[in-house]
């Protein structure tokens, strides 16, 4: 799928005009292909992350000649700065219809391994991140609005995340409170949904280790990793007026990755030594 097509491979066109959306950790990976999905389905979209320059290349890729794609630069992490991206798309649009929650991180290390300071790290980022900006979004654009749609991106499996177990507990924290601001924005016409996706083929995974990157595809039952365009599908599902009808759920787009069981380590996670790799951090004190 490529991020100059004008028009959506599967999606009727003029599907999302006259909405304006907000993607967050939209410069690259999957937030970059779903900003395009959604100019491509008519939506005005502004796409956010901390680096400038990462988003300029971006919005220019997806096509800044459409009048339909813009960046703003801000840190999800501050309520402060989650409130002025909200305030900025409203500046520029005059209303923010959908908010895609998907900037996120993690770094793979053995759970033994992890830092206090990389706990928390990425515990501001998934979950205070999403939080600050479903927040911000619902205050200022969507309750006075009376609707909108906020879909939180987390991530597969749910039996656990070998490798991964801070962003397995601070991913399922969002799926939680996915459920519950569900619950509690219903009455204000809001939607609140999630999208749990497995190992896709992004750039981004360029930073695992490479015996991590090669087993990915083999321990998903499909036996490959996701597309882009396959995420960006299912948020312009979400984004459209069936979306509703998922107000609560987590979706879990990942090949079966969910059925998965096996020893641990699993074949391919492993290094020539047997070992489990370890990404190289700045830390200190591991916790426990």
């Amino acid at each position: 799928m490529s991020g100059a097509s004008t028009t959506s491979e599967i999606f009727a066109r003029g599907l999302l005009s006259g909405r304006v959306a907000l993607v967050t950790g939209g410069g690259t990976g999957l937030g970059k292909a779903t900003a395009a999905e959604l100019v491509r389905c008519g939506a005005a979209v502004t796409i956010a992350g901390r680096r400038a320059e990462v988003l300029q290349q971006a919005v220019a890729e997806i096509g800044a000649s459409s009048g339909k794609v813009d960046w703003v630069a801000g840190d999800v992490r501050e309520r402060s700065d989650a409130e002025r991206l909200v305030r900025t798309v409203l500046e520029r649009h005059g209303q923010m219809d959908l908010l895609v929650n998907n900037a996120g991180g993690q770094y793979f290390t053995p759970a033994e391994l992890i830092t206090a300071k990389g706990w928390r790290a990425v515990w501001r980022l998934n979950v205070e991140g999403t939080l600050n900006m479903a927040e911000a979004a619902f205050e200022q654009a969507m309750r006075p609005a009376g609707n909108g749609t906020i879909v939180n991106v987390t991530l597969s499996p749910h039996h656990g995340m070998p490798g991964m177990a801070h962003s397995g507990a601070a991913r399922a924290t969002v799926e939680a409170l996915t459920r519950e601001l569900a619950l509690r924005w219903s009455d204000a016409g809001v939607t609140v949904a999630a999208v749990a996706p497995g190992p896709f083929d992004t750039e981004v995974m360029e930073k695992y280790p490479q015996t991590v990157r090669a087993g990915m595809a083999r321990i998903v039952p499909l036996q490959r990793m996701g597309s882009v365009a396959e995420h960006a599908w299912l948020v312009a599902l979400l984004a459209s007026p069936l979306g509703h009808a998922f107000n609560g759920s987590t979706v879990t787009l990942d090949g079966a990755r969910d059925n998965w069981a096996g020893p641990w380590p699993p074949p391919g996670l492993t290094d020539d030594s047997g070992a489990v790799p370890t990404e190289e951090r700045k830390g200190s004190r591991p916790i426990g």
